[in-house]
């Protein structure tokens, strides 16, 4: 009978020259940071834990300049205008490519809104400020992980983590045919957890990126302090135990979130925060040595035939290649900037102000077409696939996408390169439910995100 060849065990991979560098974003107290619409405060009072950048810089012998990946403890742009404005800047800046820069934002609820704006604002004249030293302070990041870049193997491997929820919940009133946004008890949510290690020719930790889907929304309108939220305790825990930067990218959590949220007790988020630390511990516990991998070595007869497997080195890929696509997504038909600026004002209700503002400022960015060209980048690191988009993607974005490729480590990431608003699936149009009637994007919007994923991802592995 012939053998049958029997597959090693390695982690999905890439080796090249890689760069971390950190910085410490923190606004200051008195800023201008109003995020709920239930808020009474409009101002930070105090700082729970600091705000962190993290840039990391990945070259391979095929490119003759590097991907760039900055990730920041920050919410949301308000408008899409001031995120095209600061890409702009950083592009030109770093000599960069679009389809070469990805800059994340973690999402937190309990930070500035990222607004260049002219309207008075308790804290405005602080915001401004804090908005206009952002570029620079990335510029020195960027060039200073560039600099001090070294020959690393980026792996990965998959975790679990429990603290993530559906927040999709049918609200429990008699006669109310709605969704409410919190906790849904009977309703599975992805516990997926993707943890790459990235270690130097001495096997020396020298960061680890932490990819997963939750919103960081346990802290709400009663608190009143800058903080990452969960982020800053996983990042504590991380990185205390590794010596090393770590970096969250924030994955497809649409309608994903923690189970208690929305408090103003800074100690709840810590405790999620180290929830997730812990589950990133035992991801990068569990993995093989840098650049081994586990190849069948034969049986030995004991009291059981017993088979062993050997650690051996492993040839990792060294492939990086990038691609940015174009979709026109489908846009409701809302009211026009004009009849909304003339809502916002005839209002005093400051929840429905703040719902408003917000949508008035995406109309105007939005102009009056039918549709909006998304732009969905796509990078192929290894043997991983990172990919994401500005919008808010539910969860089904990544489950499917990792169903379609399993062989690869598929990194999804929300709010890249912008934000605006959610991709819920086609389904949920049918429901009164916040991620529909908050975005700008019609039915279809997620379905045809999803599809663009899946061919440049085949288009990526195929070359």
């Amino acid at each position: 009978m012939q053998s049958t060849a029997i597959p090693a065990f390695n982690h999905p991979s890439f080796r090249g020259r890689i760069g971390v560098a950190q910085c410490d974003i923190t606004p200051p107290v008195g800023i201008y940071s109003r995020t709920w619409g239930a808020a009474t405060h409009e101002v930070a009072q105090s700082i729970h834990r600091p705000l962190t950048l993290s840039a990391m810089t990945i070259a391979s012998s095929q490119r003759s300049s590097p991907l760039v990946l900055v990730c920041a403890d920050l919410s949301f742009w308000k408008t899409p205008e001031a995120m095209a404005t600061f890409q702009a800047q950083l592009l030109q800046e770093l000599a960069l490519p679009p389809e070469d820069f990805i800059f994340a934002l973690a999402h937190t609820h309990a930070a500035p809104p990222l607004v260049i704006t002219d309207e008075p604002l308790p804290g405005g004249d602080l915001l401004r400020e804090y908005m206009e030293s952002l570029p620079e302070r990335i510029v020195q990041t960027v060039r200073q992980a560039e600099q001090q870049s070294f020959d690393a193997i980026l792996e990965w491997e998959t975790g679990r983590c429990s603290l993530a929820t559906v927040r999709d919940f049918r609200d429990p009133a008699p006669g109310k045919d709605r969704f409410l946004c919190g906790y849904s008890p009977n309703a599975k949510a992805d516990d997926t957890l993707l943890v790459g290690r990235i270690t130097d020719a001495q096997g020396t930790t020298r960061a680890t990126l932490v990819n997963y889907a939750c919103h960081p929304t346990t802290l709400a309108w009663e608190n009143t302090a800058i903080s990452p939220d969960y982020i800053g305790a996983t990042r504590e825990l991380v990185e205390q135990t590794t010596q090393a930067p770590m970096f969250f990218l924030l994955g497809a959590c649409g309608e994903l979130a923690p189970r208690y949220q929305y408090t103003g007790v800074t100690a709840v988020a810590d405790a999620h925060g180290r929830q997730l630390g812990y589950a990133v511990l035992s991801t990068l516990s569990g993995m093989e040595p840098p650049g081994t991998a586990l190849k069948y070595a034969g049986i030995v007869e004991s009291g059981a035939p017993l088979a062993c497997w050997a650690r051996e080195p492993h040839a990792s890929s060294s492939q990086l290649d990038t691609l940015q696509t174009t979709i026109d997504i489908p846009l409701k038909h809302w009211p026009t900037a004009e009849e909304l600026e003339r809502e916002y004002l005839a209002s005093s209700d400051p929840f429905q102000q703040e719902r408003l503002r917000r949508k008035r400022g995406i109309r105007l960015a939005l102009g009056d077409g039918d549709t909006f060209p998304l732009k969905l980048f796509t990078w192929r690191v290894g043997e991983a696939i990172l990919t994401g988009s500005l919008g808010e993607a539910y969860s089904v974005f990544q489950e499917d996408l990792r169903a379609q490729f399993k062989e690869n480590p598929v990194i999804c990431m929300n709010l890249i390169n912008g934000s605006l608003g959610y991709l819920p699936p086609a389904d949920r149009y049918d429901e009164d439910i916040y991620p529909v009637w908050q975005t700008p994007f019609d039915r279809g919007c997620l379905e045809l995100t999803l599809a663009a994923a899946r061919k440049s991802i085949h288009d990526l592995l195929s070359r």
